[in-house]
């Protein structure tokens, strides 16, 4: 095979047959075998190698493209793969990750009843029932989305169906060689630009949990960890962006990305003083592209963002601060500091209630019907 024959591509990035993509693909051909074809992109390996992994009836079914750089990072191979194909719509999935049957469907009639050049898919975590509770949705919304009332941001990885012409004539590429948020900056402006559907009730996209080598939580210096936060604050689209958009992308990073950094790094000795120069520089950039993005952060929330402020607070009271902040529930991780912040759209209240219904509202309907 060529070229794509479906209205969707789905391009699967592999720089290892150890990892399970003959699963992936298995769930592209067996289940959403009418609307899409599968372009396996072979990372720093022969197609002879990846093809081995995948099952001999799915093989003659599956377009291989070898894709060679000097990078661990899956973003080459997936900008290779958005670039070559030549099918109206493409979408990106990981090699160990799932599609459930009918996902690319459910994402084509959401394109056809929205217009949307990006339609993000709906989530799950190891199995079809464990839904994902992001992005945190406006709890009546069934048509286009929008990056601040909708919560987008909170979706950092451009998971679902893509227009491909739209990709190309706006030139967005996933960050070559980055490992850590090379696809953040990209899906952000995607969603501040574009037109934007959430896929609310279709079948989801499931993340594996199985894979042996994921890079997720590895440790890395502060100025690795959030390498992509500088680029963005300061390319013209984010500066350029209304405030409201640049402070909902702002609380999204603190609370994502510098506080999950903090949490990740429990060991006291990680924490030189280096390092906790980085952290403090890092926090004040975000907080200074956005003024007031602190406001509508939890109480608990809003002492670790002091604690990251001021490397002179001993490492183990920030690891402590980290963990509190994730005890919710509590007093601390509701309220705001200040109360006429209390229900902000950012606010805990408002936002756990979002994230409750986005991932019980599918399970509800299910049942009922």
């Amino acid at each position: 095979m060529s070229t794509s024959t479906k209205p969707v591509e789905v391009v699967i990035a592999c720089h290892t047959p150890e990892r399970p993509v003959g699963r992936a693909v298995a769930s592209v051909l067996h289940g959403n075998e009418d609307v899409a074809d599968v372009l396996v992109v072979c990372h720093n390996r022969s197609a002879e190698e990846i093809a081995g992994a995948i099952a001999p009836e799915d093989r003659d079914h599956v377009r291989f493209l070898e894709h060679r750089d000097e990078h661990r990072s899956a973003s080459g191979p997936f900008n290779a793969g958005l670039a070559d194909g030549d099918s109206p719509y493409v979408a990106i999935m990981g090699s160990d990750d799932t599609l459930a049957p009918g996902a690319v469907a459910s994402w084509l009639a959401v394109r056809r009843s929205t217009g949307a050049a990006f339609v993000i898919t709906r989530l799950a975590l190891g199995a079809a029932e464990n839904g994902v509770p992001t992005p945190a949705v406006r709890m009546r919304r069934a048509g286009r989305c929008d990056l601040v009332r909708d919560r987008l941001s909170y979706r950092s990885a451009p998971l679902g169906l893509i227009d491909r012409e739209a990709l190309r004539r706006s030139g967005l590429r996933l960050v070559e060689g980055a490992v850590v948020g090379g696809d953040v900056e990209m899906v952000t402006r995607m969603m501040h630009e574009w037109p934007v559907a959430y896929d609310r009730f279709g079948p989801p996209y499931v993340i594996g949990e199985d894979a042996s080598d994921r890079v997720t939580y590895v440790v890395r210096p502060m100025e690795v960890q959030l390498g992509f936060v500088p680029p963005m604050l300061e390319s013209d689209w984010f500066r350029g962006a209304p405030l409201a958009a640049r402070r909902a992308v702002v609380v999204k990073f603190l609370r994502i990305h510098v506080f999950g950094a903090v949490f990740y790094r429990q060991h006291e000795g990680i924490w030189t003083p280096q390092e906790r120069e980085a952290l403090a520089r890092m926090t004040r950039r975000l907080l200074e592209a956005a003024e007031g993005a602190q406001a509508p952060l939890s109480r608990a929330d809003r002492d670790l963002l002091d604690a990251c402020l001021d490397p002179a607070v001993p490492a183990a009271d920030l690891a402590a601060l980290a963990v509190a902040r994730r005890r919710h529930g509590r007093p601390s991780t509701i309220l705001t500091r200040e109360l006429r912040h209390l229900l902000d759209r950012e606010a805990p209240l408002r936002f756990m209630l979002a994230s409750l219904a986005v991932a019980q509202l599918p399970r509800l309907l299910r049942s009922r019907g």
